[in-house]
């Protein structure tokens, strides 16, 4: 069984390689509830709803 981190990774990515910028990904995130939050230390995946981050994206 796939655990959630997995499953919103998976999204993710799989968005992005539909994408042809980080505009429009970010744009496609947003209609999952998603958004990237960038750092120092990598991108995270983050909640709209909530502002916190759901996990950090490898990839």
């Amino acid at each position: 069984m796939r655990n959630d981190i997995e499953t919103i990774r998976d999204v993710v990515l799989r968005e992005r390689k539909l994408a042809v910028s980080d505009r429009e990904w970010k744009h496609r995130l947003r209609g999952y509830g998603y958004a990237i939050r960038e750092s120092e230390t990598g991108r995270y995946v983050t909640s709209v709803l909530r502002g916190n981050d759901l996990c950090a994206l490898m990839g």
